[in-house]
Formats: C-alpha cells, structure tokens, sequence
C-alpha cells in the first residue's frame, strides 16, 4: 500500500512518486537506510515506515544541500522548524530528531559524514499525558454499536472484542493469524514491536464474538481472494484488514454511541490496562500482557484511576 504524503508545500505524492522525483544520491541513502534499520537496528517494518515518511520531511526542508554541510545550529533550526512551522506535536518531533539522529550515524557508518553533529540534537521534554480511556459503560456501548445494518457488523464486534480484551495495537490485531487464536483454551499469541511474542488470554465475550464471525462470516470473507488468507481478521475483498481501516472502524462506531472524537484502538488499549489495575491486576501482569518492555511505560495507568491508589494506599499503608 502506499503512502501518500503531503508536507509543507501542499502537494500530496505516495511514497514511490516521491522517491523517484530525488536525485540517485538521495535515492540510494534512504534504500540503504532502510535495510539498516532493519538488518541491523532490527525494528519493526512500522518504525521503518515512521522513521522513512519523517526523512523524507528533512529532505524537503533541506532542498539542494548536502546532509554534511549541515552545522548544529542548522540542524537546531529544522527542529524549530519541525515544531513551530510544521507545528508537529511534542512526541512526534522528538520522533522526527531520533529518526534524523540515526540516519546521520548510518551516513557516518557508510564514510559520507565525517563529523556527526547531529549526535548534539536534543528533542523536547515530553510530559507524560494520561491516557484517554472509556468508561466500562461506554465500551459495553460500543461493543453493540456495530449491528445488521453495517455489512460486516461481526466480524467488526469481533475486532472491538479482541481490542479490549487483549489490549493489542491496531497492527498486532491486523497481524494475528488463524494459528496464533486458540479459542478453546482462551488465549492468542500476539506478535508485537520488536518481534516480541506475547500469550493474551481472551474473556468469554471476547471467545464468543469471535467464534461467532469466524463461523458466519469470516468464510464469506475468505471465499473473496484468490489464495486462503491466514488472517483472522479480513477486509471486504478477503485481504487482510489494515491498520489504517481498524482505525477508521473504531472511529465510527465511537462516533455512533457519542464517545469523544479522538477515540482509536490505542484508546481501547489504554481503557484495558485502566481497567486491569482498577480491578486490581498487578503491574508486572499488565506491563506483559501490553508488550512493553519497560514498566516504566505501563506505570502511566497507575495515575489514571484515583480510586485504585486511594485503595492501595489504605491497604498498605501503617496510618491509613
């Protein structure tokens, strides 16, 4: 699939049409760059996509000169650049200036800089945000909101259930195949960033939904493509439903029962560890069963819901 990409200057081109209109030089250190971060940074190919759409920004922005004529202070006003003219958020310039601080250590590696000043870059303090999640109320809400009057209303309950239920990403619930779902004994083994396998089990609801697409519409699915496809969850032509249609999937039917605009799939993500932990599930188990690799990253649910801390705190503590 391709993605389009629009920047500063209005014109929307994909990917490919962008990269063919760059110089072979050009051309050659971002192909090359992509096997880099691959081969040997060993990241994900949704990280590759990130990293690769925010160089071709600097690119634009840099226009005829030469990544190593570039001093600290230039490379200090892409920056500004990024966030005031741009106006990107917080974390996604700190993203851009990672993705640009590796791409100038590759061309160190490969001898086309010499001097990496880039290595100088320091990105925006981010603050941590707490998440926004659901009510239990309103994903009940949403988990009825599909129905007979959408097309494939199972297989999109189907998609809500397993979101929450799990607390996968859009792209590991994109991602998981027919023998990675073990419905009779309750679980799934997700597949998320890094490579990382992870076993999570599913609830009742989530069993039943999902039994109930693959049983009546989910062949209906498969019988569209001209090969069988391994993925649980199918687009309207038998593919495998991307990231991109998940997202718009969520949208609506939030949008339907009247959650807040900016609800995704991450949203149902959030809402599960919240509820975990308000339920009184260890962090350790939430930080597994989220994938993440750094408790640190799951520590953020612990300041979503007040009343657990107020629990803990009256537990544990002598004077409480």
């Amino acid at each position: 699939m391709e993605i389009s990409t629009s920047f500063d200057q209005g014109a929307t081109v994909s990917s490919a049409q962008w990269l063919a209109q760059q110089a072979p030089q050009v051309r050659g250190w971002l192909e090359g760059f992509s096997v880099y971060l691959r081969a040997e940074c060993h990241l994900s190919d949704n990280t590759v996509e990130a990293y690769t759409r925010d160089l071709r920004r600097f690119f634009s922005w840099l226009g005829s000169r030469h990544p190593a004529q570039l001093s600290i202070q230039e490379l200090g006003d892409y920056a500004a650049y990024l966030s005031q003219e741009s106006q990107l958020a917080p974390a996604s310039v700190a993203r851009a200036l990672v993705a640009l601080k590796m791409f100038y250590r590759y061309l160190e590696l490969e001898g086309v800089v010499r001097d990496n000043v880039a290595q100088l870059l320091v990105g925006p303090k981010l603050w941590n945000r707490i998440p926004q999640v659901l009510s239990p109320q309103q994903v009940e809400e949403l988990f009825v909101a599909p129905g007979p009057g959408d097309r494939w209303w199972r297989r999109d309950r189907a998609l809500l259930q397993l979101l929450y239920a799990t607390g996968t990403r859009a792209s590991e619930a994109a991602s998981l195949r027919l023998d990675n779902l073990h419905l009779d004994r309750g679980f799934c083994l997700c597949l998320g960033k890094g490579g990382r396998e992870r076993l999570v089990p599913l609830n009742p609801q989530a069993v039943s939904a999902l039994q109930d697409y693959l049983q009546h519409e989910r062949p209906r699915l498969a019988a569209r493509a001209p090969i069988q496809p391994p993925w649980v969850l199918l687009s309207g032509w038998g593919n495998q439903l991307s990231r991109h249609r998940i997202w718009e999937l969520v949208k609506r039917y939030a949008t339907r029962i009247g959650a807040p605009e900016d609800v995704s799939p991450h949203t149902l993500r959030h809402s599960f560890a919240t509820h975990l932990l308000a339920g009184g599930a260890d962090l350790r188990e939430v930080q597994e069963m989220l994938g993440h690799a750094n408790i640190t990253t799951t520590q953020i649910y612990t300041h979503v819901d007040p009343t657990r801390l107020l629990q803990v705190h009256r537990r544990f503590h002598p004077r409480a």
